[in-house]
């Protein structure tokens, strides 16, 4: 007999057929009666002093409305982290696109004649825009050093370890910008109604983020601002903070002109204006015994936070947890810093931290390998943690899959046998090589998040089930895997079960659909709901049948008393009937969060790991330096697999969209402070063709935390694609990268400079 009913099979996703019709619509697509156009103006200098904000007296002003931050009809702050980003920029600005001003009118056209007609006077300011360049204080962007944030860990013996090293080994890695590129541009829509209250519309990651954005700013109680996503085109992190932005220009267009207003923007507007993953640099250095046992870790891992705190405080968290790797080191100490530039402020991305880490220590493994004349694999092997080991933060590990997913890696791409293979074969102008990398990613949010997040799930019952949710299916499925729980908790078909998108006025918060939670953590919220609409049925037929509830049992889908069974719906429907529709909650057991200290940095930082290894192989061109991925294998510890094919689905995205970030998506800063690329001709993604013939499996290994048992998923794919095709490039080459992506002009740079070697 299955373990399961619904838990490991694959049902067509419930919001398959209208997306697969067009009949979803997304923020572009809704009618809204009446509605007004709106749009920001935004800065065209990284740094300067507003001198004037002039209006040509040539336009009729009376067609639209004009709003800037001295005629703001609220708080100029946009809730976040911390509250320092305004709404809109006064007396000056510091960073390229940031929002100066708003407009709304009837229509684009009128809109953009009204921009044109604007003329900002600015004085120039001198603008940095690397970390090195804000270490040195001479142009001030944040509080009195630009030092956004920066934290410490230390365990052990560091000094001793380096005094009692064979080897010594250090090295600088650097990271660059990353586009999210998500299918759907930015877009939210306010409503202004009679009552006073505000209705916003959008492509969001987080309604409830946005609502508190709103009530903050606009000092709104919380029932006169609701917030509704639709159907969502993408996200990756990159619709985690910044609809929140884009909601509040919005609500003041619309609080002014009393009319709806909505906001699109173009996709050159979103690639110039909007978060990207921090760029990074981490130098560090080890203390290593001969036999390849590294007994000492020091890491300076440092962000570009761009001008602003934003989302770059829980960025910087996850990275100092994830940088030391998947290894057993006993002394370590990490510190890091989150600095301020002229530069857009960076956000979330997929991984949010830890790829930049582990792009980092996967490189430096590497590194001591080639130290050793030592296979990286065994290196590797050498140090993998295992259970009951402890990581820097002083959390004792267990549910540890590193080796495990290593070896199978390995065994399924015939590592040892083709590493041996290309490095002999260095002849002709296209050479191959292959790489590996092994990592992980902490499920749901750093520490205590989960516990101080207040996760709760409803579930409603009036002749359907209706299970309410803040989470948001921005593709990934969530709103077919979380009926999914339900009906496998319930003894129902996952298509009983209706899940309407998020409402603040109907659904309650159950959390943003970030950092990997949402099938963990709120799935597991889902089981607790469901295990009080089962106590709620108990009641109901105890008293009916006169028993004690105690005598109603729940096994296998079923209420049973003496000779008498109800399944859940006949269950409900009688309850139903009897005393009209009903509601139930779950909320997240105590024990199923994690117990962390922030300021010292110490203890459990996440309940559960999931665990990756890949091998990529490559073939390099050295006449034209393409570097072309040919085969990966993939192998991740999941916990277990609620919906197989949209677990692939989300390994094989992740992955390939890690490939792209170390190899082909150059993104950089212009001198004058805005991003390279203003259309998609100029920034390169992997397109089917691009991407290598691959492999993918995956393990399942319970945990006691999330739903049946499920662990984090969504960003784990992240995080070792980079180092494993890179360390290809060195077995095909001989060349040893430090920066990605490593486009052909930097591989060009490296192999002229180095002969085969830059190490």
């Amino acid at each position: 007999m299955p373990e399961f009913n619904v838990i490991g099979t694959s049902p067509a996703r419930l919001d398959g057929r209208e997306k697969v019709t067009g009949e979803a619509q997304f923020i572009a697509d809704r009618a809204i009666p009446g509605c007004w156009v709106g749009a920001p103006l935004p800065s065209p200098v990284a740094h300067g002093r507003i001198r004037a904000i002039v209006r040509d007296p040539d336009f009729d002003w009376s067609r639209v409305v004009f709003v800037d931050a001295a005629s703001l009809p609220c708080r100029n702050f946009v809730h976040m982290v911390r509250d320092d980003l305004p709404i809109l920029a006064g007396e000056k600005v510091t960073f390229a696109t940031q929002a100066v001003a708003l407009v709304a009118g009837p229509d684009r056209a009128t809109v953009d004649e009204a921009l044109r007609h604007i003329r900002l006077d600015i004085e120039p300011l001198e603008a940095v825009f690397t970390v090195d360049e804000a270490l040195k204080k001479e142009v001030l962007v944040w509080g009195e050093d630009n030092v956004i944030d920066e934290y410490r860990i230390d365990r052990g013996d560091v000094a001793r370890a380096f005094a009692e090293a064979d080897l010594v080994v250090e090295g600088n890695y650097a990271t660059g910008l990353h586009e999210q590129l998500y299918l759907e541009n930015q877009g939210m829509a306010a409503i202004p109604h009679d009552d006073g209250s505000l209705e916003i519309l959008g492509s969001m990651q987080c309604p409830y983020y946005v609502q508190g954005a709103l009530v903050q700013a606009l000092e709104m109680a919380p029932e006169k601002v609701r917030v509704r996503a639709g159907h969502l085109g993408g996200g990756f992190g990159g619709k985690e903070d910044y609809p929140s932005v884009m909601a509040l220009w919005a609500a003041v267009l619309a609080l002014r002109s009393g009319h709806p207003v909505r906001i699109l923007f173009e996709r050159g507007e979103d690639l110039q204006s909007t978060p990207k993953r921090h760029p990074s640099t981490t130098h560090i250095r080890t203390a290593v015994r001969r036999d390849g046992t590294v007994t000492g870790l020091e890491i300076e891992l440092r962000f570009n936070g761009g001008a602003f705190t934003t989302l770059s405080r829980v960025v910087q968290q996850r990275g100092m947890l994830h940088c030391q790797g998947a290894y057993n080191i006993p002394n370590v100490a990490i510190h890091s810093l989150t600095v301020a530039t002229n530069m857009v402020p960076s956000g979330a991305y997929r991984g949010f931290g830890a790829p930049q880490g582990l792009f980092a220590i996967e490189r430096h493994m590497d590194r001591i390998a080639d130290a050793l004349a030592m296979d990286p694999l065994d290196l590797r092997l050498k140090n993998i943690v295992a259970e009951g080991d402890r990581f820097p933060c002083g959390q004792k590990l267990k549910g540890v899959f590193a080796r495990q997913v290593l070896e199978r890696v390995v065994e399924r791409s015939d590592y040892r046998r083709k590493r041996a293979l290309y490095a002999r074969s260095g002849e002709g102008p296209v050479r191959r090589g292959i790489g590996l990398s092994v990592a992980f990613h902490g499920g749901g949010f750093t520490g205590a998040g989960e516990a101080t997040m207040g996760t709760v799930v409803r579930i409603d019952y009036d002749g359907t089930f209706s299970l309410h949710v803040s989470s948001t299916d921005m593709g990934q499925g969530a709103l077919t895997v979380l009926p999914m729980i339900a009906a496998e908790a319930l003894g129902l078909r996952p298509e009983e079960i209706r899940a309407p998108g998020p409402d603040s006025a109907v659904g309650p918060n159950s959390g943003p659909t970030v950092a990997s939670r949402t099938t963990m953590y709120v799935g597991r919220v889902v089981t607790e709901a469901c295990s009080s609409l089962i106590d709620e049925l108990r009641s109901f037929l105890a008293e009916r049948e006169k028993v004690s509830p105690g005598a109603i049992a729940f096994a296998r889908g079923a209420l049973h008393c003496r000779t008498r069974s109800w399944t859940v719906a006949q269950a409900a429907r009688a309850r139903y009937e009897s005393s009209g529709a009903f509601s139930v909650e779950g909320r997240l057991p105590t024990e199923a969060a994690a117990v962390f200290d922030l300021e010292k940095f110490e203890g459990e930082a996440y309940k559960a790991y999931a665990w990756i290894a890949q091998a990529v192989e490559v073939d390099v061109d050295v006449d034209t330096y393409e570097i072309q991925p040919v085969e990966a294998t993939v192998v991740a510890e999941i916990g277990r697999a609620i919906h197989p094919v949209l677990v692939e689905g989300q390994i094989a995205g992740g992955f390939l969209q890690a490939l792209g970030w170390s190899h082909i998506e150059d993104l950089t800063v212009t001198p004058e402070g805005r991003f390279s690329a203003d259309q998609l001709n100029g920034y390169l993604i992997p397109t089917t063709l691009d991407r290598p013939r691959w492999e993918i499996s995956f393990m399942e290994e319970p945990c006691d935390v999330g739903a049946f048992g499920a662990k984090g998923l969504g960003e784990l794919p992240m995080n070792g694609a980079a180092p494993a095709l890179v360390s290809a490039v060195e077995n095909a080459t001989g060349v040893f990268a430090t920066e990605i992506p490593l486009t052909g002009e930097r591989l060009f740079r490296l192999m002229e400079t180095s002969g085969g070697t830059n190490r």
